[in-house]
């Protein structure tokens, strides 16, 4: 193996930039076109009572559960209404979890034994949530 003698540093410099960089062939990749800008998340016109509703259904979970109702209808209904109305929209869908979050954790702070106090929330907010739900299919509804 025979040794290049060592070339300082401006010479290696003045060699790279004498040499023509256009003189090799440049392989040029199709400009790919820029990503489209995220989709504008324009508020529902019902999204307030969505919200609440969203609320209640947590609240309703955490109560149901709370006094030996162990179900997970209350969380399949806010899945199906995900589903439906958040499909392409991961910022509403992320309010609209946070809502249910709210709902029981708020009541998860309050009640921590079921108590006569906790099946009257439970009721009035099932009332409070077919009441939002009616609404909202008759103002909004197709």
């Amino acid at each position: 193996m025979k040794l290049i003698p060592r070339l300082g540093c401006l010479t290696l410099l003045a060699i790279l930039t004498a040499t023509p960089l256009a003189a090799q062939p440049a392989k040029q990749q199709p400009a790919s076109p820029p990503p489209p800008p995220p989709a504008e998340e324009k508020p529902a016109p019902y999204d307030v009572q969505l919200t609440r509703l969203a609320e209640v259904l947590g609240s309703i979970q955490y109560l149901r559960t709370l006094c030996g109702v162990p179900t997970s209808e209350w969380r399949a209904s806010m899945q199906q209404l995900l589903d439906a109305d958040t499909g392409t929209e991961p910022k509403r869908r992320e309010r609209l979890t946070a809502a249910f979050n709210r709902g029981y954790r708020s009541f998860a702070a309050v009640h921590t034994s079921c108590t006569d106090a906790a099946r009257t929330a439970e009721e009035r907010y099932r009332i409070e949530g077919a009441t939002l739900a009616t609404e909202i299919a008759a103002r909004f509804g197709n």
